[in-house]
């Protein structure tokens, strides 16, 4: 098994009704060196100019991305080669982001190599110091700044940090 850090950017709440703008892939390592990016192409005519602007990318720029379905055949591979084992999402929000991979995965390729579960950064360190509210970001190395694998690689370099504490996770 091998953990993958993914990070979604995306021009509204929900796929489907919305568009997945970028996301970015880490695999969790302690070289952090192997990543994905990705850039698709709207799903959509809905966006929120305000979700949109987090990307820092034009509806222009938004609309020469990939098609969708290119862009995850190409995450897949990337995945297939990446991974030892079955790939396991990890994510700061994992409903967010575990949400569009899914759905992208599920509409333009008829399944998801990760399955149908992730795991969520904020609850591994909360049930690691058995506390329910503690906070992890501290442990980021990489500032975020809404690039998807500078934000996907802050992540990782927390879970790492979490393993260095005490944390039992298959981490190559």
């Amino acid at each position: 098994m091998s953990l993958i850090v993914v990070d979604v950017e995306a021009d509204g709440p929900t796929p489907g009704h919305f568009s997945m703008v970028s996301f970015g892939a880490v695999v969790v390592e302690p070289t952090l060196e192997r990543s994905f990016f990705g850039q698709t192409r709207p799903i959509s005519d809905r966006f929120l100019p305000e979700a949109l602007a987090i990307s820092g990318v034009t509806r222009d720029q938004h609309l020469r991305f990939d098609e969708p379905g290119v862009v995850m055949a190409r995450f897949e591979d990337w995945l297939k080669a990446s991974s030892k084992g079955k790939p396991v999402l990890c994510s700061d929000n994992l409903s967010f982001d575990w949400m569009f991979i899914a759905w992208y995965f599920q509409e333009t390729l008829g399944r998801n190599p990760f399955g149908w579960s992730g795991r969520r950064i904020g609850d591994l360190y909360c049930g690691m110091v058995k506390d329910g509210f503690a906070t992890w970001k501290h442990l980021r190395k990489t500032p975020a700044s809404h690039h998807p694998v500078d934000d996907a690689r802050g992540n990782a370099e927390a879970l790492l940090a979490m393993v260095e504490l005490g944390l039992k996770l298959p981490v190559r």
